[in-house]
């Protein structure tokens, strides 16, 4: 049985008709048009989905669609502003920390939700915070550097404010 929900996505009020059950995954690419969330394991143990959900990271494909109704989610098309991406995303792109990209947006969510928590963290908390996400490329170090040059970036752009 499907039926309206109303979620904030990136900001922004989205009414969506489907089933309650129906993974946030599924609400995302499917019916939002939002891709950046992979389908990776389907079981919430890869990382590949991962989104933040008012201010936690959640796996989206076993997340229910019930579970995020009236919350704010916020995805990896969410995180850059105005065109320009995030600190975060900068990093990995100047960093060339990605190699086939498909781990990358969760990672990149798990690192954003890292900093908004710990504006400083060292190299541990990053490998800690990145460690339930499965990269099969091996390329691990190079995000791990590149959260660690957004966290400098990060912090430089609140000072300015």
């Amino acid at each position: 049985m499907t039926k309206k929900v109303r979620l904030m996505v990136n900001g922004q009020e989205a009414e969506v008709n489907a089933g309650p059950d129906t993974p946030l995954l599924y609400v995302l690419r499917n019916h939002l048009g939002l891709v950046g969330a992979r389908f990776g394991c389907g079981l919430g143990l890869c990382g590949s989905c991962d989104v933040i959900l008012d201010d936690r990271i959640v796996h989206s494909c076993d997340t229910p669609l019930w579970a995020a109704a009236g919350k704010n989610v916020r995805t990896l098309e969410g995180l850059s502003s105005a065109g320009e991406p995030s600190p975060v995303q900068r990093a990995f792109i100047e960093g060339q920390a990605a190699q086939c990209g498909y781990c990358v947006a969760g990672i990149i969510m798990n690192a954003t939700a890292l900093l908004e928590r710990d504006p400083n963290p060292d190299e541990a908390d990053v490998r800690a915070a990145l460690d339930a996400n499965l990269c099969r490329c091996g390329a691990h170090n190079r995000m791990v550097a590149a959260v660690l040059r957004a966290r400098t970036a990060t912090t430089a752009a609140e000072t300015a404010r």
